[in-house]
């Protein structure tokens, strides 16, 4: 039976995020700009946190991997929201290069549900790459305003990292968690173990 006692500190940093969206709705619907963005920072900050604890206390689980997803996925969404509020003329300016990425995106979490019935959780190293970018990108805009080149570089890494989700829901029939790249992929007995039996 799964208890609240079943989930380790890694867990725990991940169920933040979680709760703490509805607060920083809250907060935005205040009209408290400098104080979401202090939030969001903190969301941000939990997000390396937990990664970084269950690597090193090696408490790494799929479900763990499950909640970090969904924790950085309902950030993103606050997030996005949140620059809709304050940063609607920046975001409209440049809604060509959002509606890009956000589209493949949409896609990709389409048909993870479609085969897998969950979001994915490859978390890849391109993923945490552009996890970075965008949160420092988001958070200096609500701070001080935009820098022009850093968003095109979260532009690019959020297309070739969605571009690179897809091709790794292709490749692996079941869902798994914790896959550093197709690189990594193409030798990952996980996916081998299907083709093995198939042949």
């Amino acid at each position: 039976m799964l208890t609240f006692k079943n989930f380790n500190i890694a867990d725990w940093f991940s169920f933040y995020r979680i709760a703490a969206a509805p607060f920083l709705l809250l907060v935005l619907w205040l009209g408290e700009r400098e104080v979401f963005t202090w939030l969001l920072l903190a969301s941000y900050c939990t997000d390396a946190i937990d990664g970084f604890l269950a690597r090193k206390l090696k408490i790494t689980s799929a479900r763990g991997s499950q909640l970090d997803s969904f924790g950085d996925q309902i950030t993103f969404a606050v997030a996005i929201i949140g620059l809709l509020v304050y940063e609607f003329d920046f975001m409209k300016e440049h809604s060509f290069y959002i509606i890009l990425v956000f589209v493949p995106y949409i896609f990709q979490m389409f048909i993870a549900f479609i085969k897998y019935r969950k979001a994915t959780a490859f978390h890849t190293y391109l993923a945490k790459l552009s996890a970075i970018a965008q949160s420092i990108f988001i958070l200096w805009l609500l701070f001080f305003g935009p820098i022009h080149w850093l968003f095109y570089v979260m532009i690019t890494l959020g297309l070739l990292e969605t571009i690179e989700e897809i091709a790794l829901i292709f490749m692996y029939d079941n869902w798994v968690a914790g896959v550093k790249g197709i690189y990594w992929a193409l030798r990952d007995k996980r996916r081998l173990k299907k083709h093995t039996k198939t042949n």
